[in-house]
């Protein structure tokens, strides 16, 4: 097992460094001067001159890349190209609207997809089953964004029950940052519950079919009794596969969404970093969406070994 670990963290460093060498390279192809851009159209060659060799963009690439790489390194991400403010603040900030965004999203989908996906399995050749499948699948056909506006345009504009857009800090407002934090959870959290209950539904069938499941239930135990006590465990490697894909999927549905409701989160820095051509702060969030994908892929290779013993012992 702990051979299987320090490969998977092996795994994981070497695509930290591979994927930080691709993120520094598009930028570098994409067109365009930071110091002229940062500068404006008016500004002199010697003005431009003078700010790239501030910016450090006269020096090989190799050594800004080792500069700009060894700085999130430390913590310290440098300057704005446009602003010249700070960039680690930004993105602490940032990161942390986007994570207790996905966060809340990402449980609405587990709520909604364990019990609905295994209901749908369990009744899968009844009428009940069949209308939770039916209503499952114009949940993965409606877009985040869509699914958005319309909850908007019910519980906000119609209802009024909700604010329509905005963020509070929980520690200035709590009652306010719940408020603020449903509508846009609900909106990435009801579409992907459609697909992972989908998964859910799928991975528990094939349980269901299996022969150590009738074995159980020809000693006594009823259909869900045996299901819930020797069946989810065995389901749950499959849909771990699918929450880890997710976790992804949400880090960038967020950005539209948080577009949508107006929340100072990743994605909308990483857009209005793209609108003024800071090209360094659309670097650095890229690199951080990058990394969060990559520990997220992590941390499931380890989940594989707490839920199936099977891989445990292959890892010896």
């Amino acid at each position: 097992m702990l051979l299987r670990i320090a490969e998977r963290t092996a795994v994981l460093l070497v695509s930290l460094g591979v994927s930080s060498a691709l993120v520094f390279g598009f930028m570098v192809l994409l067109p365009g001067d930071p110091a002229r851009v940062a500068l404006g159209v008016n500004a002199t060659e010697a003005d431009v001159s003078r700010l790239r060799l501030e910016f450090g963009l006269e020096r090989p690439l190799l050594e800004q890349y080792l500069t700009w790489i060894g700085g999130l390194i430390r913590f310290d991400p440098g300057l704005s190209y446009v602003s010249r403010a700070q960039i680690g603040p930004q993105l602490a900030d940032r990161l942390q609207v986007s994570l207790i965004l996905v966060a809340a999203s990402m449980l609405i989908a587990v709520a909604l997809a364990l019990p609905f996906g295994t209901l749908m399995a369990v009744h899968h050749r009844k009428a009940s089953g069949l209308v939770l499948s039916a209503v499952s699948q114009v949940g993965v056909a409606v877009p985040a964004f869509l699914a958005g506006i319309l909850l908007i345009t019910v519980f906000a504009v119609q209802l009024r029950w909700l604010p329509a857009s905005g963020w509070t800090p929980p520690a200035y407002d709590p009652g306010m940052f719940v408020k603020q934090l449903v509508l846009p959870a609900l909106s990435l959290g009801i579409v992907q519950g459609a697909v992972l209950t989908r998964y859910v539904r799928s991975a528990v069938l094939d349980v269901l079919r299996e022969d150590f499941l009738r074995t159980a239930r020809a000693k006594g135990l009823t259909p869900m009794r045996a299901l819930v006590r020797h069946g989810l465990r065995n389901a749950a490697v499959p849909v771990v596969t699918v929450l880890g894909l997710q976790l992804a999927t949400l880090l960038v549905g967020a950005v539209v969404i948080e577009r949508v409701f107006v929340i100072p989160g990743l994605g909308s820095l990483l857009l209005d970093a793209v609108g003024n051509r800071d090209l360094i702060v659309v670097q650095d969030v890229v690199m951080v969406l990058v990394v969060a994908v990559l520990l997220v892929n992590f941390v499931v290779d380890l989940l594989y070994l707490a839920i199936d013993p099977r891989l445990r012992t292959a890892a010896r």
